[in-house]
């Protein structure tokens, strides 16, 4: 089940930026491997995924959602946390949802796969891809800390992957430990 690999790279990397015991939810949980860091890190965690058998792997993390992103409702409307989670999942309808759940101060961090990844395994399809800077573009109002677009070893895979904050108000730049 995905879910059950060490917390990504990217994701541990970046994870410092999360204001300090601030709420996070991980999206397309999975197992809970990043619910499982964050609460490791004093963090209250929500996850969400469409499989059943996923939310009762996590169900003892923190609040836990069975919920099909892609056709239903999203479950918590004008609600906001310390930081929004994503790996390994791309539905692109959602992502202005995703923005918005993104409190003052908070931080996305995303990383999925890219076109290329069809000429080394799945997915393959275009739907599920980023395209070049994508990424990017979809975080235009928000403050890019960290951004790549290529290749990685072991396993072979193409990905995009960001760490971008939602400014705070005012208009310094908050300054980030790299």
């Amino acid at each position: 089940m995905h879910g059950t690999e060490t917390p990504s790279a990217w994701v541990q990397r970046w994870s410092h930026l999360v204001p300090a015991g601030g709420p996070v939810l991980d999206v397309a949980c999975g197992a809970g491997r990043h619910m499982r860091w964050f609460g490791q890190h004093g963090h209250p965690v929500t996850g969400v995924d469409r499989s059943q058998e996923a939310i009762a792997a996590v169900a003892a993390l923190g609040e836990a959602l069975c919920a099909d992103l892609e056709n239903g409702p999203w479950p918590w409307p004008g609600r906001t946390f310390a930081s929004v989670i994503v790996t390994n999942y791309l539905w692109r309808p959602l992502f202005p949802t995703l923005l918005q759940s993104i409190a003052a101060g908070g931080v996305l961090i995303y990383e999925t796969f890219a076109v290329g990844n069809e000429t080394v395994g799945k997915p393959a399809r275009p739907e599920f891809l980023l395209q070049p800077g994508e990424l990017l573009r979809l975080c235009e109002g928000l403050h890019v800390v960290a951004f790549e677009d290529g290749y990685l070893d072991e396993p072979a895979r193409f990905v995009q992957r960001i760490a971008a904050v939602r400014r705070s108000g005012g208009s310094a730049l908050p300054r980030y430990q790299l």
